[in-house]
């Protein structure tokens, strides 16, 4: 299994869907816990959905259980953005969730889990994905810059 990961932060739009393109995936999915209020109006869920379909002729699917919490998300910005806090408790949610039994597998094979952070570095796309390779198995993750 293959599953890819990307950020819209910091590309324009045409970066953005020719990455997406290129990469050979099947589908996007959205693990924003919001997708209707960002800035780039092409990662708004609507939009997002047509230009993927239009331009790349990749489906769409938003999973946000899949995303942090509200309140998870206001704590690690109140709490001066400690990496290794937030990364603990989003691991505990996704564990919380049964993630790794509730997911449909063939939504997340050859998918790219997106958000908007433009690295996976301190990102939850990231942690999503060795989430599932952990309780999967076998699964190449291919970060997209």
């Amino acid at each position: 299994m293959k599953i890819f990961t990307a950020g819209f932060t910091k590309k324009t739009a045409e970066q953005f869907f020719m990455m997406l393109g290129a990469s050979g995936a099947a589908r996007v999915v959205d693990v924003r816990l919001n997708n209707v209020s960002q800035l780039a109006g092409f990662a708004k869920k609507a939009d997002l959905q047509f230009f993927l379909y239009q331009i790349c002729a990749m489906d769409y699917v938003h999973l946000p259980e899949l995303a942090p919490t509200q309140q998870m998300l206001d704590r690690y910005r109140k709490d001066g953005r400690v990496w290794e806090i937030y990364q603990q408790a989003f691991l505990d949610l996704l564990a919380a969730r049964h993630v790794e039994t509730t997911t449909p597998r063939d939504l997340i094979e050859n998918g790219v889990l997106l958000c908007s952070e433009d690295k996976p570095h301190h990102c939850h796309r990231r942690l999503v994905a060795e989430y599932l390779r952990a309780h999967w198995g076998e699964i190449a993750i291919v970060h997209l810059t």
